[in-house]
This record gives C-alpha cells, structure tokens and sequence, in this order.
C-alpha cells in the first residue's frame, strides 16, 4: 500500500518511536534526559530515506529556526526541525526521526486494512455459504408447507363434496334425524402433518361411514353364522337361547347354579362370542331392540371371569373395548375411562367392526351406517366378541 502524502496519527511512546543514537553523525546530543538532534550533513540531505519514502525537505520548514522539519515531538504530536530539539520549545522531550514515525504509522495502517480485509472475507462467507443453506432450507420448508395445505383442501374438498351429494339425495319424506345422521358422518377438520394425510384427517367420520355401508351391502352383511355365543362363559343372570345367538337377562338368580367352569362369568351378567378373532376383517350385529342397560364389543381372551371386581367387568379393565348403554347414555368404555358418545336417534340394532390388519374397531348404526365410535389400537392377542345385559335381551343377527 502506497501513500502520496501520508498523516501522521498519534500512537503510545513505544511504538515505534526511537531515542537517537548519539553514534550517528545526524543524532542529537542528550540534554536533561530528552534528546537535540545535530543539523544532518549535506550529503545525508539529498537522500529518501528507503523504508518510509521521506524526503528531505518533505516536512517543510520550521517556522522558528527556518530549518527542515525531519524531526517528530512524541511528547507533543508534531512535527519539528533539529534546532527545536536541540536547544527550541521541544527540549528534553521524546523525539524522533520523521522518517521512522512514517514507517511507524504506515505499519499501522497496514495492520487496520489487513483486519478489514479479514473481516470482509468473513462476512462473504457468512453470507454466501451460511445465510444461502438456511435460505435453501427456508425454501424447502415452505414447499413442504404448501404441499401439506393442497393435501389438506384436496381431503376437505372430497368431504365438503360427499356432505353436499348426501344432502342432494335426501328426500322430504325421510326424518330429520336420519338426515342429521347423514350429515354427522362428516368428522370435523383438522390439521395434517404429512403429505399422505395422518389418521387423524383420513379416517373421517364419512370415511368410517363409508367403509361400514360397503360392508354392510356385502355378502356378510353380518357376520359370519357359525358366530354364536359360548354357552361355557354365559352368566348366572342371563338365560342363554337354543341357537346360542340371544341371551336375556333374568331379575332373578335360578335356583340352581349352572356347572362351574372356569370360562364363565360368576358375578357380572357377560358373555363371549365362540370364535376368536387374530386376522382379517370381521364384523357382527347384535339385535338391542328397547333394552335399557346392555355392552357390546371386544375383549382379549384372557379377560377375568370371577368375582364381582373391575377386572371381568367390561370396559372397566384394560382387557375389553365396548359400547355401552346405561340409563339413557351412550359411551365408549376401555379401562375404566368412558367417553360420551352423542347419538341422534337411539340405535335398534348395533354393529361392531374388526379390521385386524390396521387393527381398527368400529361400532356403527347398521340402519344408517352412521359410526358411533371408532378407534386405532395395537391389539396384541386374539380377541373375542363380548356382550353384557342387564335389561330385556341382545340376539346376534346372521
């Protein structure tokens, strides 16, 4: 770096800076522990220094002594001639030569400007690799974003379009619930996190609807014949038909107790189905008709069977999964925790539905297909088809 005229900046006393040495022919002599330059000679006079590219004369002249100022006062900051050192205003203070104090603040300028540099190379940096990568993810997230709002209008869309046909079917002559029903098979919308829709979003109340009125225009539109009830589980209060499909609950305990086996049921008024159930879809009706009190659904095998406890109780241990009706309310029972199922018109006939491979159940309205309840559960043993009454009766339709 070059520099036509070049400032001078105030730096410390050491920087720098050098007292003169009394062996050069152009140093001033020590005086009261500050130093007097000598007049150079004549022949030093003509020459530019080489380091810092001062020449004589450079400086200009001493307004005092009329002399070259090639000196520079540390202790003041500025610039004087030999004779102001030596016998002027700048006596015993700090001095050296111009030349030196050049080089000096020239390094220093060097040093600031190499910083700088640095300094911008940082920021290139900075700006051309780490700002564009977060620029590029910002940019792929906003796709995915706007991808999963499209998935979510493109589902939305269906389901506003499949609410709209079911209402254009609707005649005047139907009842208003059975068109509130209808309409109740659209599930609420609700957010998605992947492109792909999540569970949540896809399995829609509609969608739920859909899927148990294709399996109720089936050719097992309910279930399988040989679904019968196990005569070995019925309990004491309950009185089991001769086709093993109805079972009625008795007010009072028979007189005589059936064999003990230790299958049945003592204390709560259950049943189970025969087959048990580890694959493949399958699904069944249970007649309710007027009864007041009554469970359906599914339990694991290993369910309790003695005593009067929570755990043989249906949908009061972690064995069991059932709809029950009780004293005008219908709720979804598993564990001893119940949910509260909203239901317009009060349902003759119920249908449960095992989807095993995405291990899915379904209870259903089979007279409107409308879903009752539905749920996702990693079944881990074969389940049987339970059923609890304790008012009137419940029959198994084939």
């Amino acid at each position: 770096m070059e520099f036509a005229r070049t400032s001078l900046f105030p730096t410390s006393s050491s920087s720098s800076s050098s007292t003169l040495n009394n062996n050069n022919n152009n140093a001033p002599t020590t005086h009261g522990g500050g130093t007097s330059p000598s007049p150079p000679p004549s022949a030093a006079a003509s020459d530019t220094d080489p380091e810092s590219g001062v020449s004589p004369g450079e400086g200009g002249r001493c307004p005092d002594h009329g002399s070259d100022m090639d000196w520079f006062c540390i202790s003041e900051q500025k610039m004087i001639c030999s004779h102001c050192a030596a016998v002027g205003s700048c006596l015993g203070h700090s001095v050296t030569r111009l030349a030196t104090r050049v080089t000096a603040v020239r390094n220093q300028l060097v040093d600031v400007c190499e910083k700088i540099q640095l300094q911008a190379l940082r920021i290139e940096r900075f700006v051309s690799h780490t700002l564009a990568a977060k620029e590029r993810a910002l940019q792929v997230e906003a796709s995915r974003a706007r991808e999963h709002v499209l998935a979510q209008r493109s589902h939305w869309g269906q389901a506003l379009s499949g609410l709209t046909q079911t209402r254009t079917r609707l005649t005047a002559g139907q009842e208003i619930t059975e068109r509130v029903e209808e309409a109740e098979g659209v599930g609420d919308p609700c957010d998605s996190d992947k492109l792909n829709l999540n569970p949540a979003c896809s399995d829609s109340r509609l969608l739920k609807g859909l899927w148990a009125g294709a399996v109720l225009l089936g050719p097992a539109a309910y279930g399988s014949a040989d679904l019968q009830f196990d005569e070995r589980t019925v309990s004491p209060l309950l009185g089991l038909s001769e086709d093993r499909c109805t079972v009625t609950f008795l007010p009072k305990r028979p007189r005589q107790s059936p064999a003990y086996d230790p299958s049945r049921f003592d204390s709560w008024p259950n049943v189970l189905g025969t087959a048990a159930m580890s694959s493949g879809t399958h699904n069944w009706v249970t007649e309710v008709g007027q009864s007041g009190a009554y469970k359906v659904g599914v339990c694991y095998q290993s369910v309790e069977r003695k005593g009067s406890g929570n755990g043989p109780r249906l949908g009061y241990s972690d064995r069991s999964w059932v709809l029950s009706h009780y004293d005008g309310d219908y709720t979804f029972c598993h564990a001893g925790k119940h949910r509260a199922l909203s239901v317009v018109r009060r349902p003759q006939r119920v249908g449960v539905l095992l989807d095993w491979p995405s291990r899915t159940l379904l209870f259903y309205e089979p007279d409107s297909a409308v879903v009752l309840h539905s749920l996702t559960h990693a079944f881990d043993a074969p389940l049987l088809a339970a059923c609890a009454v304790a008012d009137r009766s419940a029959t198994l339709l084939h």
